[in-house]
């Protein structure tokens, strides 16, 4: 599904070239279920940014499902985030003045289904994650791990092929921690793609495979 081939990443400071991917090459098959772990500043952001198509690589090649996404435009890669993609990030980002069905209603907007469509997918994703009789509360009702559950039932409701994590449980406590982890472990069990971007050992051993990064590179 994901073949990255000598990924380089710089970023311009000033005069100075600051090296951030130093050649990542990486593999995930479909319905695997991964983790990207490393240190604060070890580039695995950068490289969740450049797999999730919100940045682009200075060099190397970028395949999703056979597709080359580094010949893409901007919107060719909007496209594929929408289409393709889902987020889940450590700050739920929900509109608060949305109820959690209208906050899982939003990516569909951008991909012009109807309104009933919309209204069914978000109600049934909303029940996938456990929050069937949520749906009308609007972010400040729920607690923190009910608003992660919304922002995962956002990032499944187009039916994407990869789900990308950023540090999900960074911002719950531990006992919805694991109630999240065990969302994700119940949703690779229905064959969906996951990768889990995390500097926390706890959440890369509920993974299926772990693949370490320092300093730019991929060491394990």
């Amino acid at each position: 599904m994901i073949t990255l081939e000598n990924i380089v990443k710089h970023y311009r400071l000033g005069d100075v070239d600051v090296p951030v991917l130093k050649g990542i090459n990486l593999h995930v098959e479909a319905g695997e279920y991964v983790s990207i772990m490393g240190a604060s500043g070890s580039g695995k952001s950068t490289l969740m940014n450049i797999i999730g198509c919100l940045d682009r690589p200075t060099q190397g090649s970028y395949h999703l499902e056979n597709r080359d996404l580094t010949t893409l435009d901007k919107d060719g890669l909007a496209y594929i985030r929408n289409q393709y993609l889902g987020f889940v990030f450590q700050q739920f980002n929900l509109l608060s003045r949305l109820t959690a069905l209208e906050n899982v209603m939003l990516p569909m907007v951008y991909a012009g289904i109807s309104k009933t469509d919309r209204r069914d997918r978000a109600a049934a994703a909303l029940v996938k994650v456990g929050l069937g009789d949520r749906i009308t509360n609007r972010p400040s009702q729920l607690s923190g791990g009910q608003q992660q559950r919304v922002a995962i039932a956002r990032a499944l409701v187009n039916q994407p092929s990869l789900l990308l994590a950023d540090e999900p449980t960074g911002a719950l406590d531990t006992k919805t921690s694991k109630d999240v982890m065990a969302l994700f472990h119940d949703l690779h069990d229905q064959g969906i793609t996951i990768v889990v971007i995390t500097h926390d050992s706890d959440v890369a051993e509920q993974t299926k495979r772990k693949i370490h990064i320092q300093d730019g590179l991929i060491i394990d």
